[in-house]
């Protein structure tokens, strides 16, 4: 017992050293969230995640034995990526919302780069090899639930991990060890009380507060964040307006998160800071001349008609080494034409008459649907002058949706 006490603080004290906040071990026991899950996919809950329904990605979710077979403890980290907001944002419907832990370095990279190193070290101390594997979201791992058992916090209202001293903005990393280690005592307490400031706050009503048993519940394909990433087609209709300036992951609920109000510091980790525009995130080595990126106007706040001008190279430039390339430049641009929807601003018509243009019908759609909440006579003119030469079904389904909604008819812009 006194092998796996000390085993455990130095696992600990190693995590801290790599610049994880926090730290606990985990024992790696068949989930006890599993049928829940299963439940949630059936009804709906995960939209048009369809990954997640797998029986064998459900199998491997619910005992970490499926994936590692010799696992016998798993060291959950936490690294805090909390950012303010830059001056304005998101209050001016013009400048476009990331949420934070997208505005800079890809975490998935940080987190598991600081991870390895740990085991290395570990390793070193021990005096041999020890077997281990390091996820960070991106494998069969119920990571909350772990952290849960690790100590790291409880399940919020938010569906987040709430830490009570840290608040919620840090992301979470297991490193699996196929070595024994005492674990942590779990944190199961649900401090939120009677607080329900998220479910207030939620713009789309995607939360939808505790099942009998105490956990909280998302309906994802209502959540921003999944409309905006993970959503690959159409954003519905009835949701576009309720997005307003947010064009890559949300933020609300941590927000007005008492907790993250009272606890949350800005982040150490350099990587995470927002980047300039032009900039690539730290790290990241420029592919061409050191002025390639130039035209990307940057993470902090970016104006959306200098985004809905990005072309391809700009694209690439913009999305490198950074977790906003999951959303595609189609899904991107998407929502940049929805947040300029939102702002309603004629200022927006010379941008989003251009993505008329593009070459992805995702883009062209919802560039439609914005000038037509626009309603300017320019913008109802660049709709009209579209439809002819549009040869996508849907694309012309919305121009003509958008200028029925001004009062002109399809068939009068022909």
């Amino acid at each position: 017992m006194r092998c796996s006490v000390n085993r455990a603080e130095v696992l600990r004290r190693l995590a801290r050293e790599e610049g994880f906040g926090l730290a606990g071990i985990a024992a790696p026991d068949p989930s006890r969230h599993l049928a829940l899950l299963d439940l949630w996919i059936r009804e709906g809950c995960a939209g048009t995640m369809a990954y997640m329904a797998r029986p064998a990605n459900l199998a491997r979710r619910g005992d970490l034995r499926r994936i590692m077979p010799e696992v016998q403890s798993v060291l959950v980290v936490g690294q805090n990526y909390f950012r303010e907001d830059p001056r304005g944002v998101p209050a001016d419907p013009a400048r476009g919302v990331i949420a934070r832990y997208a505005r800079g370095r890809d975490y998935h990279r940080v987190v598991a780069r600081g991870l390895r190193r740990v085991h290395r070290r570990f390793e070193e101390v021990e005096g041999r090899r020890v077997p281990g594997r390091v996820y960070v979201d991106t494998g069969p791992v119920l990571e909350r639930e772990l952290a849960e058992r690790a100590g790291l916090g409880w399940f919020g209202r938010n569906t987040l991990m709430i830490h009570p001293r840290r608040g919620s903005y840090f992301f979470l990393g297991m490193l699996l060890l196929a070595l024994e280690v005492e674990p942590d005592a779990p944190l199961r307490a649900d401090h939120c009380g009677s607080c329900r400031a998220c479910l207030d706050a939620c713009p789309t009503s995607a939360l939808l507060g505790r099942t009998a048993g105490g956990a909280p519940v998302m309906d994802a394909s209502r959540c921003i964040s999944y409309l905006t990433i993970e959503h690959r087609g159409p954003i519905p209709h009835d949701l576009r307006p309720r997005i307003g300036n947010r064009i890559y992951g949300c933020d609300i609920c941590q927000e007005v998160c008492p907790f993250n109000m009272r606890f949350a510091r800005p982040a150490a980790e350099p990587g995470y800071a927002a980047r300039a525009p032009g900039e690539l995130p730290p790290g990241v080595e420029p592919l061409g001349e050191p002025d390639a990126g130039a035209r990307h106007p940057g993470t902090d706040g970016p104006p959306l008609t200098e985004l809905m001008g990005m072309d391809r190279a700009s694209w690439e430039a913009f999305s490198r080494g950074s977790a906003v390339r999951r959303a595609g430049r189609a899904g991107f641009l998407r929502n940049v034409a929805v947040a300029l929807g939102n702002w309603r601003s004629a200022a927006a018509v010379p941008a989003l008459r251009s993505a008329l243009g593009d070459t992805e019908p995702l883009v062209r759609g919802h560039a439609a649907w914005a000038l037509g909440r626009i309603g300017s006579a320019e913008a109802v003119r660049a709709l009209r002058t579209a439809l002819p030469g549009e040869e996508d079904a849907w694309v012309r389904d919305e121009i003509g949706r958008a200028l029925r909604e001004e009062g002109a008819t399809p068939a009068a812009s022909a």
